[in-house]
Formats: C-alpha cells, sequence, structure tokens
C-alpha cells in the first residue's frame, strides 16, 4: 500500500510539473511598452500543448532575425521561470500578435492582457488585423478555458512571433515549442 501512495504522489508531481504553457494569470501588464510584462496574480492551471501544431494560414518568416535552431535570451515573463531563460528557436512566423482580454470558457476571472494570440489564432479573422478595442472569439489553446472564449484585443502588433523551447529558471521540465514570444522580447546577450 505504501508504494502504492508513494508511486500515485509521484506521479501528481511529476504530472503538475510537466504541465506548463501560458500560465492562467488574471492580468499581464505591459511594464514598459517593449513587450516585457509583470505577472500579478497568477493564479496556476497550466496548459501547454508541446505538438508544435501551427494554426492554417501561419507563413513562415523568410530570413527571421533568428533563424530557427539560434539560441537566444528571453526578456518576456509571461510565465514563471521564463525571463532570463535561453530558449532555442523552433520557427519564426510573420504575422500580427494580440494581447487580449478574454473570461475563461471554464469560468472564474477574467484574464487581462494575456500574451500573445496570434491572428491565425482567431476564429473566422478578417484579412486585415484587428484593432484595440474589437471583439474575437479565441481558437488558441494556450491555457484552459481559452479555446472558443470571447476576447477584447488590448494591443496589436506586426511582428516576427517565435515559436521556442526551453527550461524554466524555477528548474521545472522543458518546455517545448512555446507559443508565442514576440521578437522584442528576445536577444543574443
Amino acid at each position: 500500500m505504501k508504494k502504492y501512495v508513494m508511486m500515485m504522489v509521484s506521479l501528481l508531481i511529476t504530472g503538475s510539473l510537466m504541465v506548463s504553457g501560458c500560465g492562467k494569470n488574471t492580468e499581464q501588464n505591459s511594464s514598459n511598452g517593449s513587450g516585457d510584462s509583470n505577472n500579478s496574480h497568477a493564479t496556476g492551471e497550466m496548459h501547454h500543448s508541446d505538438s508544435g501544431e501551427l494554426p492554417q494560414g501561419l507563413m513562415e518568416k523568410v530570413d527571421p532575425t533568428y533563424p530557427v535552431g539560434s539560441q537566444v535570451i528571453m526578456s518576456a515573463d509571461h510565465m514563471s521561470g521564463m525571463k532570463g531563460e535561453t530558449a532555442t528557436i523552433v520557427g519564426a512566423y510573420e504575422t500580427t500578435a494580440y494581447a487580449v482580454t478574454y473570461t475563461p470558457t471554464t469560468g472564474g476571472e477574467p484574464v487581462k492582457n494575456h500574451k500573445w494570440v496570434i491572428h491565425e489564432e482567431i476564429k473566422e479573422h478578417n484579412k486585415e488585423p484587428y484593432k484595440v478595442g474589437e471583439e474575437v472569439v479565441l481558437e488558441a489553446d494556450h491555457m484552459s478555458g481559452m479555446k472558443g472564449a470571447t476576447g477584447t484585443i488590448d494591443s496589436a502588433e506586426q511582428t516576427t512571433v517565435y515559436m521556442v523551447d526551453y527550461t524554466p529558471t524555477t528548474e521545472g521540465d522543458p518546455v517545448k515549442n512555446h507559443k508565442w514570444v514576440t521578437e522584442n522580447e528576445l536577444s543574443t546577450e
């Protein structure tokens, strides 16, 4: 019986460490407009798909600043253990990145200023980028309760977004195919 309990506790701990992603933050505020953000009120419920599956219509960036396979330092802090960590570029794509506020379909408090949902992750997206204040339906599945939620555009930025692999500074398990980090949230120093 002791072995069974120890095994279950071990599985629970391992499972909780493996679940990672953008995190369910009730608020993400831009601290300086450069893409840095503060995670205040981080409440857990992280969800991350490491499949690397891309939304239909997303275009690869030709000759990106940070090519696939290159090492970068992240200034983004969308989730705990991200800021200051070295990441490997897995993909680079040209699109519009949005910070959005939405109420999860699973209920709970609104998630404010979530970074980032890209244009191709908006249901039946327009050809033209959305403007601040417009309502959209999210197709992104970065967090529990995100897919299918109605959101409001907080900001829009035409940029190169990157999918990255990294190991959190909090010593958790490696994160594969994290979506998304914008170009101004990366550097080589």
